[in-house]
């Protein structure tokens, strides 16, 4: 299961505590940024020894600070909340009064930041009663065919480039040819066969891996004559990101 898959099929608590246990494994997967930690090895961390569950919280708090800070920056997009929204929910999670949070923002009463909590509150309200609404639409929904998901980062993605996991296949069998882990025949100009092209070769890179360019360029070559137009597509579509010299490159979470 990818990262992406693994972070949205996550239920509310899991999501809440950042980490989910994988049983088959034996491990603790952040749901973050994939970091695994095995059961039953004790990891040393800052002179102290943590089991592997506890190594997993505490390296959520040191490498996100929390999910919450996590979750409030994955954009509207994801959370559907303005950037007003993410900063009075970043003050109410600090504790701060309205009287400080007015002070802070240099404006408004605290009627108004009363009146944003009563809001936020109503928006809860609803989240439940919809999230039970697709919870009851699911069962009765098993025969859809489910569709692709992208990881959080990629961008030009939206409801326009609807995939099912059927469509998905066939785009990669037209495509590559020789197999999903071969060369790329040619490269697609609909964005929708572009972003499930794309989202295939950036499976060939490891996750929490850094890459020179000569490094990337190497694998590119392997898959497609202009590895450039590939590279480039790569970084635009969100799947990779790379240093500000472009000298390193890594997976994009």
């Amino acid at each position: 299961m990818s990262n992406s898959e693994r972070f949205w099929n996550a239920t509310i608590d899991e999501l809440s505590k950042g980490y989910v246990y994988e049983r088959e494994e034996q491990e603790y997967v952040c749901l973050l940024c994939n970091q695994k930690f095995e059961d039953g090895i004790i990891y040393p961390i800052d002179d102290t020894l943590f089991e592997a569950r506890r190594a997993v919280v505490h390296h959520i708090e040191a490498t996100h600070i929390s999910v919450f800070h996590y979750l409030i920056k994955l954009g509207k997009k994801n959370t559907g909340l303005s950037e007003h929204q993410q900063d009075l929910l970043l003050c109410f999670k600090e504790g701060l009064t309205d009287k400080e949070i007015v002070k802070q923002q240099n404006g408004g009463s605290t009627s108004t930041i009363r009146n944003h909590r009563f809001k936020l509150r109503e928006r809860e309200k609803q989240a439940k009663v919809f999230l039970t609404l697709m919870n009851l639409l699911d069962s009765t929904q098993q025969k859809q065919e489910k569709l692709v998901e992208f990881h959080k980062g990629a961008t030009m993605v939206d409801d326009r480039y609807a995939t099912t996991e059927e469509e998905k296949q066939k785009i990669l069998n037209t495509y590559f040819k020789q197999g999903v882990d071969g060369a790329l025949e040619t490269f697609p100009s609909k964005e929708k066969r572009k972003i499930i092209v794309l989202q295939n070769i950036a499976k060939r890179f490891e996750m929490r891996k850094v890459y020179k360019e000569k490094e990337v360029n190497e694998i590119l070559k392997e898959i497609y004559n202009d590895f450039v137009t590939i590279r480039r597509y790569l970084i635009e579509y969100g799947f990779l990101n790379r240093s500000k010299d472009c000298t390193e490159y890594w997976v994009k979470n």
